[in-house]
C-alpha cells in the first residue's frame, strides 16, 4: 500500500484560542504516527507552521506548496521534504489537491474557506471522492455546519451534500476516521 498524503488547510494566523494551535500540533504528530505525509501551504506562520513543525518533529514527510507572492508573508518553510513554489494561488491549490488522498480542515479564515469550498464543490460535482474532514476545535466550524443545514432547508442542496464532509471534534477523531476511510 502506498504512503498516504493528507492535505491540511488551516489559518496562517494562530487564532484567538490556544486550543487551535494545540490541535494543529496534535494532528501534525498524528500524521507521522500513521505514516502519512503532510501536504499543506508551506507557510511557517500560524496554524500552518504549527502543524508542519509538529509533523516534522514526529518524523513525517512534508510537502509544502506556496505561491511566490506569499513567500515573505507566510515565511515559506524551506526545510520541508518537498518545497514547491507556484506562480498563482490557483496553481497552489491544484498541486496540493493533486498530491493528496484526503483533506483535513483546521480553523482558518477566508483562504481556508476558499480551499474547503473548492474541494467540496469538486466533490459535489463528482470530480473526486477524497474524504474531507473538518476538525471542529472548540466548536469553530459549528456555524458552518449550521449554514449547511440552512442551505439544505432552503432547497439549494440535497441532504446528501452534508455527507460530502465529516465534522469531528478532535485531531484524534480525524485520524481514526481517515484511517478507516483510506483503507
Amino acid at each position: 500500500m502506498k504512503n498516504l498524503s493528507i492535505c491540511v488547510y488551516c489559518g496562517s494566523r494562530p487564532g484567538a484560542r490556544p486550543a487551535y494551535a494545540e490541535t494543529a500540533r496534535q494532528f501534525g504528530a498524528l500524521l507521522a504516527q500513521n505514516g502519512w505525509r503532510l501536504v499543506y501551504g508551506a507557510g511557517d506562520v500560524g496554524l500552518m507552521g504549527e502543524v508542519a513543525r509538529a509533523a516534522q518533529a514526529a518524523g513525517a514527510e512534508t510537502f509544502g506548496v506556496i505561491p511566490t507572492h506569499l513567500m515573505k508573508h507566510e515565511l515559506g518553510k524551506r526545510d520541508l521534504s518537498h518545497f514547491v513554489v507556484t506562480q498563482t494561488m490557483h496553481e497552489r491549490k491544484k498541486v496540493m489537491f493533486m498530491n493528496s488522498d484526503a483533506i483535513v480542515v483546521l480553523p482558518g479564515g477566508a483562504g481556508t474557506l476558499d480551499e474547503f469550498f473548492e474541494v467540496l464543490t469538486w466533490r459535489q460535482l463528482g470530480l473526486h471522492d477524497k474524504p474531507i474532514v473538518l476538525i471542529n476545535t472548540e466548536g469553530y466550524w459549528a456555524p458552518l455546519a449550521a449554514m449547511f443545514d440552512n442551505i439544505v432547508t432552503e432547497g439549494f442542496a440535497d441532504e446528501s451534500a452534508k455527507g460530502f464532509f465529516r465534522l469531528v471534534d478532535s485531531a484524534e477523531e480525524a485520524a481514526v476516521f481517515l484511517g478507516a476511510a483510506l483503507t
